[in-house]
This record gives structure tokens, sequence and C-alpha cells, in this order.
């Protein structure tokens, strides 16, 4: 069989698994902030459908029925909550979570600037001690896992102090995702140490602080180039002893600029698929965009809802 058609049968293949996963859990109950055009409304009700979230529909009423009588989505046996323009929808969707009905936010058909300024403000937002970012969970065919990197959508120029909150963030996700002890590369255009190049600094700095427990939960090393994090020809040539080179499941870029490349790159040349959610708030949130494939749309779900899932039981645990 062609290499090709092997990576064609292979695509979204962990995707798979994930929702699989997700599916085996109790639905999480999922706020939508105006779902209002037919791409967000019917992604939230296929998800509910597929028991991966229970969604909750906030937006103007009327206008919600008439998307889904237009495009025949059945959303008889799903809540909605009024609410009368996009930016209320997004403030109540908040406000859901706050209070507790909603363990999950989705974005549906408004600016993500929209829901993120709800879920960031100070006083009846979402905050937590951590910094917020964001992860793209990558379903690249020629590689076995999936592939998490960050932060691609988020954080500009993101300081050391961010890259702590980032790094945990990501891992505190892919143990979610059933990861017991994931392999985090902190990248950089090199694999040494070089004070002319700031993020091979910090790629070391975030190692040591891992070692010294500010970090915890995965197994961190860095600076690495991006052929050494993924591929273990490539970090056998450059003579890369490390259990992490060759064998990364998270992606830590040292910008925007170049996460967003990187997904991008992989989503375009590579076939890549790249489902997303935001984390470091309360809840973790869905930016759905309608370029999304469904199965990247789905697999979005399945991972907040097994973040969230991950949380609720760590609160039991805490309780007990």
């Amino acid at each position: 069989m062609e290499a090709t058609a092997v990576m064609t049968e292979r695509r979204h293949e962990k995707y798979e698994r994930l929702i699989g996963r997700a599916q085996a859990l109790p639905p999480v109950p999922c706020a939508v902030a105006h779902p209002c055009d037919e791409s967000s409304l019917r992604g939230a009700v296929q998800a509910g459908q597929m028991g991966l979230l229970k969604p909750i529909l906030v937006g103007p009423k009327a206008r919600i029925a008439a998307v889904a009588a237009q495009f025949g989505i059945d959303i008889s046996a799903v809540e909605v909550v009024d609410a009368p323009h996009s930016e209320a929808a997004a403030e109540t969707a908040v406000r859901l979570a706050r209070e507790g009905k909603a363990e999950v936010l989705m974005k549906g058909s408004l600016h993500t600037d929209e829901i993120m300024a709800a879920v960031v403000k100070r006083d009846t937002g979402l905050r937590t001690s951590r910094r917020i970012s964001h992860c793209f969970i990558m379903d690249v065919p020629a590689i076995d896992r999936v592939v998490v990197i960050t932060d691609a959508a988020v954080n500009i120029f993101p300081t050391l102090e961010d890259k702590i909150h980032i790094v945990q963030n990501a891992i505190d996700m892919a143990r979610a995702l059933g990861l017991q002890q994931p392999k985090v590369a902190i990248l950089s255009a090199m694999e040494t140490v070089n004070p002319k190049v700031p993020s091979t600094i910090e790629a070391a700095a975030l190692c040591k602080m891992a070692e010294r427990g500010q970090i915890t939960g995965g197994l961190l090393d860095g600076p690495l180039a991006l052929d050494n994090a993924i591929d273990l020809g490539a970090a056998r040539i450059k003579k890369i002893t490390s259990p992490v080179a060759g064998l990364a499941d998270i992606l830590v870029v040292p910008d925007l600029e170049a996460g967003n490349m990187l997904a991008k790159s992989l989503s375009f040349m590579a076939e890549a698929d790249a489902a997303g959610i935001v984390l470091g708030a309360r809840v973790p949130v869905i930016l759905t965009s309608r370029a999304d494939s469904v199965t990247a749309r789905l697999a979005s779900c399945a991972v907040a809802a097994l973040v969230a899932q991950a949380r609720r039981a760590d609160m039991q645990q805490a309780v007990a």
C-alpha cells in the first residue's frame, strides 16, 4: 500500500479515540454563546447527540429557533437561555459557568474577542491564578500520536513567567486525555543553550523549574529544534540523549507567530486537523471556527469534556 493511502486511512483515528474516551463518560453541561448560524448550532447539537456535551444554547431565542428551522436542526430537547445579542450571550454563558451550571464554554457565531472579554473580566469573569493559554491538539496523519502545540492563539510574546503557566496548562490537559506523564519539548531553532537566543535560555530555565517541582506532571526537555522533538531519527543524528527528543507529546513554541505558523503548516502541508481549546480559566473554552472540519470540532468538544471531567474528579477528591 502506498504511503499516501496509509496516511489517509490513519487520518482522524487519534481524534476518534479521544471522542470515544469522552463518550464513555457522562456528558458535561456546556454553555454555547450565541449559536446563531448553521455551523455553530449544528456543531453544538451534534456534540449533544453524541453524548460529548449537554449543550445550553445562550442567545436570542427567536433567532436560534429560526436558524434551527431553516437548516432542519432539532433543538426541541435542548435548553435555550435567552440573551438579546452576542455580548449579552457571552456574559450570560460566563455567568452560567460561574454559577456551576456549565462546566464548559463554547464559542458560537460571535467574535472570539467577545467571548474572551467576558471570560477575563476581573470581577465577573472566569479568571484563576493561571495565565490563560490555548492548545491546538493536532491529528497529524504521519505521526502516531496526537501532538499538542501551545500557545499559538492567545499569548503573543509570552514571558518566562507566562510560559510556566502555558506549560502547566498543557500538561494538565494532556493528563486529562490519558497521558500519565506527557513529554514536553520546549522548542527553539537549535538544541543548545545560546545566550544570544532568548528562547533557548527560557527553555533551560523551564526544564530546571520542572526538576525543582515548580512545573509538575510532565517530562520536560529543551531547547529542542522541531525535528529533534518529533523525529527519533533526527534526534539520533544529533546524538541527543533524552526521553523527550523524538517522542514529544507537547510542543511549546517561543511565541504566537511561531506557533501559528507551525500549526497552519501542519494543517495545509501535512493534512493535519487542529482541534483547540483555551485553558487556565475556571472552565475550558472551545473556540470553534467555521473552517473546522466536523471531526476537529467534535474533537475539541471531546477534549474540553475530558478536561472538565478531570477537574470534577480533582474537586471531588479534594473534598473527600
